[in-house]
């Protein structure tokens, strides 16, 4: 971020921070629910968001920068993570899943002889029900008391750099970047020796790319998304997305639209590294590999994934020939284990079935249409969406995306009976759980239900037939599917935050 912006408007200089921020620093208890509240208190609220999308400054200029000093004042250098051994991923669909692709087919490496691999870690973005998802060691999130060990140790080391060198003390790294630092110096700590690192937003500027030096990179499929930050085009996209290219290191890529794959063959020689697109792997694509995520899309993702497994096994030393070869037990095994909540997972609770995917852009949109339109059972007395997406603008866009899916796959007008749009907001009396707690959304939008009403609208123009309702809350939309008679599938999608508000009510409620 801009320096003379983050004065105007860091979260660090605001009432609410300041007061959380100076608690955080004397407390006796660190607990993880310490933790995960000092994390809250350097989200950026809706006033920064809105002021930043209104400065016309380069920010970008100075975010890897800026990263670059926060990495030293906590003890470190950029190139200390070079002994990570880190693949780098980015995209704009299917980074998540194929980072936990890789993952898994990592791990079952680390299990099986010669133990190629010691330790793993897995950093991905946005969490579902607990913050500490985000930072994994060898395929499980790491414990409470793991976060809140590493993460005021971050903090703590953050204070002394400002104390010595007479920095302000409340001046802290926004949210993700603290995570970013959190999950760098967890894995250090660790001993970990192959760390699989998933871009946040973009590539170029992104905190994670203060990565020196990948094993190997790979940009999953590209569409639009994030316009304020990345560009209207997608060339413009493009380009962000291959930032993370590095010198010497292999980049991979699904297939690409021809106007986005030059812009990624071009950024690939600037960087002195070739592009390498990747084609769905026969038995991935005949199905003799079986996936444990199934949906169709996932085999581009799953192929992306063991590319970069043989390159990164290569660069270890371990030339395994995946391209031309068969696949080895241990990408098979992985492959078929992955477990990545949230995306094209289902949950059966009797004559209810939940259908449930974090899809939030009109192309990842159009997927999840398919992938429901293939599981859903046309004699189903209920057809529910449950539906929220607060971020994005024109969400409605994103709606009537979902509805033309679902119309062509299904054949019919008529796709939901109901239709449900509500807030991110947890739980009627509790409101948020801590964990999924957001302010970078208006709270008068939020009370008003101003971006459910809009969706309501919107969708009753698209599918005139459903019973259209505006909830609260994901609890309420829960309880609402819950009530209705008969045999009823639900599909969940819009947004990842409501998916993982959806989990926790789901399991508290059982």
């Amino acid at each position: 971020m801009h320096r003379l912006l983050r004065r105007a408007v860091s979260p660090s200089r605001t009432p609410y921070h300041s007061l959380l921020t100076r608690h955080y620093t004397t407390m006796a208890s660190r607990s993880y629910n310490d933790a995960v509240r000092a994390l809250n208190s350097l989200q950026s609220n809706f006033a920064i968001l809105t002021a930043i999308k209104a400065s016309r400054m380069d920010m970008n200029a100075q975010a890897i920068p800026e990263m670059i000093e926060w990495v030293r004042r906590i003890g470190y250098t950029p190139s200390d993570f070079n002994k990570l051994n880190i693949i780098h991923v980015a995209g704009t669909k299917g980074k998540g899943s194929t980072c936990a692709f890789t993952s898994s087919i990592l791990n079952e490496y680390r299990l099986s002889p010669p133990h190629i691999i010691r330790k793993t870690g897995l950093f991905t973005s946005p969490h579902l029900r607990a913050v500490r998802e985000r930072i994994q060691i060898n395929g499980a999130s790491i414990s409470e008391d793991e976060f809140a060990k590493y993460f005021f140790e971050v903090w703590d080391r953050i204070e002394s750099s400002a104390e010595k060198e007479g920095l302000d003390k409340k001046d802290k790294p926004a949210y993700f970047r603290f995570l970013t630092l959190v999950a760098f110096h967890a894995y250090l700590r660790e001993g970990v020796d192959t760390a699989i690192f998933e871009v946040g937003v973009g590539g170029e500027y992104d905190s994670t790319n203060v990565i020196k030096k990948p094993t190997v990179t790979g940009i999953t499929s590209l569409g639009i998304d994030h316009t304020g930050v990345l560009g209207e085009t997608l060339e413009e996209i493009a380009w962000h997305k291959a930032g993370i290219f590095k010198p010497g290191s292999p980049a991979f890529s699904v297939e690409q639209p021809e106007n986005a794959l030059k812009v990624l063959e071009k950024r690939a020689a600037e960087r002195n590294t070739q592009l390498q697109v990747v084609k769905v792997h026969p038995e991935i694509a005949n199905g003799s590999t079986k996936l444990g995520l199934e949906a169709e899309f996932m085999k581009g993702n799953a192929s992306l994934a063991v590319a970069i497994v043989g390159a990164h096994l290569k660069a270890l030393g371990h030339d395994i020939n995946i391209p031309s070869g068969p696949l080895p037990e241990e990408i098979k095994r992985g492959l078929k284990t992955v477990q990545w909540a949230g995306r094209c997972q289902t949950i059966k609770e009797g004559s209810l079935e939940w259908f449930i995917d974090g899809a939030h852009t009109t192309e990842s949109l159009h997927a999840a249409g398919q992938w429901f339109a293939g599981k859903t059972t046309p004699s189903c007395q209920n057809r529910v969406l449950i539906f929220n997406q607060q971020n994005r603008d024109a969400p409605e866009k994103l709606a009537e995306a979902l509805s033309s899916s679902l119309k062509t796959a299904l054949s019919t007008s008529d796709v939901f009976t109901h239709a449900v749009f509500c807030t991110n907001v947890t739980f009627k009396e509790q409101g948020y759980k801590p964990d999924l707690m957001s302010v970078g959304a208006p709270s008068a939008a939020i009370a008003e239900l101003t971006v459910q009403k809009g969706l309501a609208k919107a969708w009753k123009e698209q599918d005139e037939n459903a019973v259209t309702e505006v909830r609260g809350t994901i609890e309420e939309a829960v309880e609402y599917a819950r009530g209705l008679e008969g045999e009823t599938q639900v599909l969940v999608t819009g947004s990842l935050h409501l998916v993982g508000g959806l989990l926790e009510v789901l399991d508290v409620g059982k």
